[in-house]
């Protein structure tokens, strides 16, 4: 999704705090240091899974709908390159005018979706992020860390042992201090929306042909 970005965007500014990352004293010599990959951390507690099952599924429909219309807008312009040589001048016209009109509404609909979609996705990463702030805070203090650093993939770290890697304890921590109810069924793995294609231009319209004057 376009929406990762963003996402990284909302969890850059919830570790921009210093509370969160600096212990309250100066660190002393052979400080505690530990790393924290949020994006992975918030994606993987039980309520991130939640989360991004629930809005998987409200946008389900949604994102069928953009496959099918995507579907029309090839089919048709499949039926104009295919036919071109034996379409009349006003079927030809009328057909890519209908296929402008429906790459018009597609496109429109697709903003539309993205916009919803990383608006809700944001949401729910904000909520846990600030939740996540917490259990950090509490960890660090008890734990003796100076200082606790972001190790995603977007930020410049070039070696961190695995075992000050935080990541994994945090979200067991978060799952105990905000547990959820476990999926009904199946697994909460899910498939994302399908992401859909930029619309095909139409064919170049020949002009009518016209009668020469005697």
């Amino acid at each position: 999704m376009k929406s990762g970005n963003c996402v990284l965007a909302v969890l850059a500014g919830l570790l921009a705090a210093p509370a969160v990352l600096l212990a309250q004293s100066p660190a002393p010599d052979g400080m505690k240091v530990g790393v924290l990959n949020m994006n992975v951390a918030v994606s993987e507690t039980g309520e991130g899974k939640k989360g991004l099952q629930e809005i998987q599924t409200k946008y389900q429909a949604r994102s069928q709908d953009l496959q099918k219309q995507q579907q029309e807008i090839q089919s048709l312009n499949d039926q104009l390159q295919r036919q071109s040589a034996t379409l009349s001048d006003e079927e030809r016209l009328r057909l890519t005018r209908q296929l402008d009109e429906k790459q018009k509404i597609f496109k429109r609909a697709q903003e539309d979706y993205q916009s919803d979609l990383q608006a809700d996705e944001q949401d729910a990463v904000r909520r846990i992020g600030l939740k996540m702030d917490r259990i950090v805070k509490d960890y660090a203090q008890q734990n003796g860390f100076a200082l606790v650093i972001e190790g995603g993939p977007q930020m410049p770290i070039y070696y961190a042992a695995p075992q000050v890697d935080l990541t994994e304890e945090l979200v067991k921590r978060y799952d105990a201090a905000y547990p959820v109810d476990a999926p009904a069924t199946g697994s909460t793995k899910t498939t994302p929306p399908a992401k859909t294609a930029a619309p095909t231009k139409s064919p170049a319209t020949r002009p009518p042909a016209t009668n020469p004057k005697p």
